[in-house]
């Protein structure tokens, strides 16, 4: 198992707002633009984000149309990895935090009668969470480089064909513990503000955009944060990128690239 924490975010406007709901970016109110831009630059100032990742490589015995089993008498329940990645000759399982400090600061907002502030800066936090996780992906895709082989695209529990409840066996694999996360007796992860993911490692790994998932999801007529891969978010005027340092950030050189 290894932990990496202390990593710098880079997000964009564009991905910010998109996290906070706002589909039609065009179309987003100077006031809100401005909030939000205010919101980012605290949450850097303030250190608000406290971004860590814990993976472990677990070695593949078998999958089948029920599942795989890892080395370790471990059995995750899913098909997608039969369709998906049958010829994958070990999984990475990732879970990647922010920590607890943003989310109570917009449980703080909607205390003292600040709902804008509030669900403005939970979308920084959603931001944070799919940068956080997006270079989890890069990190693993140069290590399994190195060993002569290819990383696929990630899995999150809650997809269609992955059940929610497999949070568990991938939290124990990857230990999530040692990076302050937990789940609820519902499977939920606590803090919110995290994810967990498994990336298939072998020759010829799949791998496939944020678009295609979105497209396959049974939200995709509704949701709100989908991304669609006909339509490119305009420019957002003045303050596109703020880079988030947390403390330490020195003792880890990992740079992340924001979503655009």
């Amino acid at each position: 198992m290894t932990v990496i924490r202390d990593i710098p975010l880079s997000l964009t406007m564009e991905h910010v707002l998109r996290r906070q709901g706002m589909g039609d970016i065009s179309a987003v109110s100077p006031k809100i633009l401005a909030l939000s831009r205010e919101l980012l630059e605290e949450a850097a100032t303030l250190q608000s984000l406290e971004p860590a990742i814990a993976y472990e490589f677990c070695p593949v015995k078998k999958i089948n149309d029920g599942g795989a089993r890892l080395q370790g008498h471990i059995f995750l329940k899913t098909d997608l990895l039969q369709k998906r990645l049958p010829f994958a000759s070990e999984l990475a399982a990732i879970v990647c935090t922010i920590g607890p400090q943003l989310e109570r600061k917009v449980t703080d907002y909607f205390a003292h009668d600040e709902p804008l502030h509030g669900v403005l800066l939970d979308g920084i936090g959603n931001a944070a969470v799919d940068t956080l996780a997006q270079e989890a992906c890069r990190m693993i895709g140069v290590l399994a480089e190195s060993r002569g082989n290819e990383s696929s695209s990630p899995f999150s529990p809650g997809m269609p064909g992955f059940p929610l409840s497999e949070q568990r066996a991938l939290c124990r694999i990857a230990k999530a513990g040692q990076i302050g996360v937990h789940l609820s007796k519902s499977a939920m992860m606590i803090p919110r503000k995290s994810i967990s993911m498994i990336v298939g490692i072998g020759p010829q790994m799949p791998t496939w955009t944020k678009a295609q998932v979105c497209a396959e999801c049974t939200l995709k007529k509704t949701c709100r944060y989908k991304v669609d891969g006909l339509v490119k978010s305009p420019s957002i005027p003045h303050s596109g990128r703020v880079r988030v340092v947390p403390r330490c950030a020195g003792l880890n050189s990992l740079q992340m690239a924001g979503e655009g």
